[in-house]
C-alpha cells in the first residue's frame, strides 16, 4: 500500500521513487497530459525517465517535488501536484499540476493545489508561489485565477518555445 504524507478529502500525496516508472509512464506518456508541457506535445521514454529523475532529485535536494497524487477511494493515480524551486530564490517556489484526463473537470486540480498552497505557506514558510501555463491552456488560467494567483507578465518557457503567462501568490502571513 502506498504511503501518503498529506491527504485531502479525496487525495493522497506520496513521493516519487525510482520504482515508479510505470506510474510515470502512465502520466507523462499520455499526450493529453503532455500536450501543453513541451513543444512537441509528446514525452519520449527518455523525457519520462528524466522527469521522474528530476522529481526524485528535487525531493533529495529541496524536500519538494511535483508529488504523485492518488484517489483515496481506489488508490488510482490522479496525476501530480506540487512544488519546484525557483532559480536562486530562497523560500519562493513554483506550483504545478499534471492530471490524467479522466480526472479533468472534477475539482481534483483545485483540491490538490489548495493543499499544496497550504503546505508551502505553513510547513515550508514560502514567501510566495509562482505559476505559469501554456498560453492556450484556458483551464489552467481559470484555476490559477480561482486560487488567487495574480497575473504578472509573460515569461519565455524553453520546453515549449513560447511565452507563458506567469502568476504570483504572496504569502500574506509573512513580510516579503
Amino acid at each position: 500500500m502506498r504511503q501518503y504524507f498529506m491527504e485531502t478529502e479525496r487525495i493522497g500525496f506520496s513521493k516519487w521513487k525510482s520504482s515508479d516508472r510505470k506510474l510515470a509512464d502512465l502520466l507523462w506518456g499520455d499526450t493529453d497530459v503532455t500536450h501543453f508541457i513541451c513543444a512537441s506535445g509528446v514525452f519520449t521514454q527518455q523525457d519520462i525517465k528524466n522527469r521522474l529523475d528530476t522529481e526524485i532529485q528535487n525531493d533529495t535536494k529541496y524536500r519538494i517535488q511535483y508529488w504523485p497524487i492518488f484517489e483515496l477511494s481506489n488508490s488510482e493515480l490522479i496525476g501530480c501536484c506540487g512544488l519546484r524551486p525557483c532559480k536562486d530564490e530562497q523560500y519562493i517556489f513554483e506550483i504545478g499540476f499534471h492530471l490524467r484526463k479522466k480526472y479533468w473537470g472534477n475539482g481534483f486540480a483545485s483540491e490538490a493545489a489548495r493543499a499544496v498552497i497550504r503546505y508551502a505557506f505553513s510547513s515550508l514558510s514560502a514567501k510566495e508561489l509562482r505559476a505559469g501555463h501554456h498560453p492556450e491552456n484556458v483551464a489552467s488560467r481559470k484555476l490559477l485565477t480561482k486560487l488567487g494567483f495574480q497575473y504578472v507578465t509573460d515569461c519565455y518557457y524553453a520546453p515549449t518555445g513560447l511565452y507563458h503567462p506567469s502568476y504570483l501568490l504572496p504569502n500574506r502571513n509573512v513580510e516579503n
